[in-house]
């Protein structure tokens, strides 16, 4: 398949990069526009995560289904002195020309301000509405809940336009939140943070290739790429966003992994190409110098060849290219896609989401390297043999090219393989060690599920939210709900009292009628308790264990029942999802390598490996540490589904380099004597023809992740983080150092298999 798809390419490229052109150009369209439907951007929504099933989950769908509310807009008026008696007549006389206007509008339902209540501002009603600090008040406007999407966002700009006036009346600043508010600046920070992310990473990445290459011809592919699965990847994702409700973070993550992936397999085309294409010329020059002297229009003719779609070396080169690092680039793309299909089994919608969108992403970039990537090579064919430019330059000829050419017999990383075969339980001990103590933090990890909070410090609507919380404590939501089933007042009044007895409930406010059959109280905390810490996942669980002495029934919700849902979600379904890909990955690389101890070994090293960088990413993010570095408020653990994320897609990455260097093992081990001496030998011989590419690939793809650190959501910088550590830390301590010295310690029992399986493996082999 492999060979044939390579001849097809050499021999038309024009047309594939032609057919790519036109397909990027319909994604781009498609996802910056919709072809008049709205963009990508235009269809995201933001939230807590959402788990079906769980009690959060069942108390908001009755809460939503009960509530016959339309949309609701808060302006925060600040700068008015409402101690003075003639500020507090004037504010009167202006928020009374606002209800007129208003309330004269048929698409709005209410507007709630300290002046609408009997007694005016002077009233006790009126305290809620009143700044703390008496430097303000604040106003809500309701909408029509019957009106049409279009009329609700016209009504909403003509609202906006009337508080804008009320406060020029007033000489005061009004900044207006409101639900759609929140989830537009959460989308529009995330989209201005996926391009800051590629205005830095690609660069950066360019400049490496560019060294790996030795110029920018070379360079320029594996991006090329990248941009076309990046293109094609916001395409599919806006084909999602009409059948599942597609959360921002989504579009960040995957376009992420994307990237990286799609410039790690280019990577890998690239450099195989610039190797065969090589081998290919000379090959052809020794048949022609066989044949003894050639025709000066012949030999004018065969350099033409180079040129021309038919150019025999061209199209041996992109078939030896597919067949062997096309091969390894798509079993590579299997172990990912393997991993990645674990979130599809976990309940939380936004897991399943990033599952199925990762998978459409990964195949993207494997699409894009296997096609795109060769027909630009063979379109440029023997052009990718002539010296760069750049190598012109005095003293660059020396640094440029030298990682993208073949490694020679014995080198660094055949040294390093040896230092540690001499002291392998010492290198194998240290190293487990080290990752061990990097884990560590992980005995303290707190999840989290963030909604406003995920906005950077500074925002508009993040400081508006956090006026509202600060100034007018008691408009704000309670940190714990309770919905009460149709009991009547005296059952919600008494599992109040026993909610109001409880460690660490401050108050309970008075039952709230949902409607005929459902009741709400509100849950006060401690002032200063953290809505989504520790102490209020107490409170919620305390409450829900009431379950056995209540009369009535209850659903519990909020911040930290949701987490405290999503975190048990992922508890259940870890079994299943772990299982499946553990056995998928088993068996995969058993039919690369014919051993049971080689995949099981594998497995082992690699969660170890997770778990370490799962423990930096807590050190950092949940205790603070680097904070001012990499400038991000801390909020005392990690987004919850960002941990998922990372394990899944950190597995994969993982084995993507298991992949590369134990192929390569095992190679060297097939052709040598066998045995102890033979695997120690193997060892070196693979650690030095892939620690090139390992380590090349893996400086790419981390520069491709810590670019989204520069972003200013800490979900993402959380995950760009925790995915360059991963990489930096299974390229280094785990590749270079683990896995040579657990292979020496086994010795020629790496390659054991009971001979059942030996002979399943002679039928399921795959070789690269």
């Amino acid at each position: 398949m492999f060979d044939r798809l390579g001849a097809v390419t050499a021999r038309a490229p024009r047309r594939i990069v032609v057919l790519w052109l036109v397909l990027l150009a319909l994604a781009g369209t498609l996802a910056t526009t919709g072809f008049g439907a709205g963009g990508l951007f235009d269809r995201l929504h933001s939230g807590e995560p959402r788990v079906p099933g769980s009690e959060t989950e069942e108390a908001r769908t009755i809460v939503d289904d009960a509530t016959e509310d339309g949309a609701t807009i808060t302006a925060v008026l600040s700068g008015v002195d409402l101690e003075s008696e003639e500020t507090l007549a004037e504010a009167a006389r202006a928020a009374s020309r606002l209800h007129s206007v208003l309330l004269a509008d048929e698409r709005v339902e209410s507007v709630t301000d300290p002046f609408i209540v009997p007694e005016g501002a002077q009233s006790p009603a009126a305290v809620p509405f009143l700044a703390e600090d008496g430097d303000g008040f604040v106003v809500t406007v309701t909408l029509d809940a019957a009106l049409a999407e279009d009329a609700e966002e016209a009504a909403l700009e003509d609202v906006t336009a009337e508080l804008g006036t009320l406060a020029e009346d007033l000489g005061a600043d009004a900044r207006l939140t409101s639900a759609g508010l929140i989830t537009d600046a959460i989308i529009h920070q995330m989209e201005s943070d996926l391009v800051t992310g590629e205005i830095v990473a690609l660069p950066i990445s360019l400049l490496i290739m560019v060294i790996v290459f030795g110029g920018f011809l070379a360079a320029g592919m594996p991006l090329a790429g990248a941009l076309a699965s990046i293109a094609g990847g916001l395409a599919v994702l806006w084909g999602f966003s009409a059948v599942l409700e597609l959360d921002s973070v989504v579009v960040n993550i995957v376009t992420v992994l994307g990237l990286g992936l799609s410039i790690d397999y280019g990577l890998l085309i690239v450099s195989r190409f610039r190797e065969e294409i090589r081998h290919a010329v000379e090959e052809e020059a020794e048949q022609l110098a066989a044949t003894g002297p050639i025709p000066l229009g012949a030999s004018r003719r065969s350099r033409r060849r180079g040129h021309g779609r038919g150019d025999a070396a061209v199209i041996r080169a992109t078939r030896r290219t597919l067949t062997t690092a096309g091969r390894t680039v798509a079993f590579s793309a299997v172990t990912v896609a393997v991993a990645v299909s674990g979130l599809l089994l976990l309940r939380p919608d936004i897991l399943r989401s990033l599952g199925a969108a990762g998978l459409s992403v990964v195949a993207l970039a494997l699409l894009s390297a296997l096609t795109l990537v060769p027909a630009l090579l063979a379109w440029r064919g023997r052009r990718m043999l002539r010296p760069s430019a750049l190598s012109r330059i005095p003293g660059v000829r020396h640094v440029l090219g030298r990682f993208g050419e073949t490694a020679p017999p014995t080198g660094l990383f055949s040294a390093l393989a040896g230092r540690v075969q001499r002291h392998p339980w010492v290198v194998m001990l240290g190293t487990a060690a080290i990752l061990l103590l990097l884990a560590s933090p992980l005995l303290g990890l707190q999840l989290r599920s963030s909604t406003v909070d995920m906005l950077p410090p500074g925002t508009e609507q993040r400081e508006v939210v956090d006026t509202l919380e600060e100034q007018y404590p008691a408009l704000s939501d309670p940190a714990v709900q309770v919905l009460v089933g149709s009991a009547g007042p005296d059952g919600a009044q008494a599992l109040s009292e026993s909610i109001s007895d409880l460690p660490g409930v401050s108050s309970v406010d008075p039952a709230r009628e949902l409607d005929s059959d459902y009741d709400v109280l509100g849950v006060r905390l401690p002032e200063g308790v953290d809505a989504g810490g520790q102490d209020a996942q107490d409170v919620v669980t305390a409450i829900r264990d009431l379950g056995a002495q209540a009369d009535v029934e209850y659903w519990v919700y909020g911040q930290a029942a949701s987490q405290i849902d999503f975190t048990q979600a992922l508890i259940d379904g870890v079994p299943l999802a772990a299982g499946v890909v553990v056995l998928a990955t088993f068996v995969l690389l058993f039919a690369m390598t014919g051993s049971i101890l080689v995949p099981l070994k594998a497995l082992i090293v690699n969660l170890l490996s997770l778990a370490a960088s799962v423990g930096v990413t807590t050190w950092v993010f949940q205790e603070g540490h680097l904070s001012d570095l990499l400038g991000f408020e801390p909020v005392g653990g990690l987004e919850s589904y960002v941990v998922a994320v990372v394990v899944a897609f950190g597995f994969g990455l993982a084995m993507d380099y298991e992949v590369f260097l134990i192929a390569r093992i095992k190679e060297f081990y097939d052709r040598g004597p066998g045995g102890r001496q033979g695997n120690d030998q193997a060892v070196r011989d693979g650690l030095q023809q892939s620690g090139r590419i390992i380590t090349s690939a893996a400086a790419v793809i981390v520069v491709v992740f810590a670019g989204f650190i520069s972003g200013e959501l800490v979900v993402i910088k959380q995950a760009g983080f925790a995915l360059a550590v991963t990489v930096i830390i299974d390229a280094t301590l785990v590749r270079m150092l683990l896995v040579p010295a657990t292979m020496t310690l086994l010795g020629s029992r790496n390659w054991w298999a009971p001979r059942p399986l030996r002979a399943l493996h002679r039928r399921i082999a795959i070789t690269h």
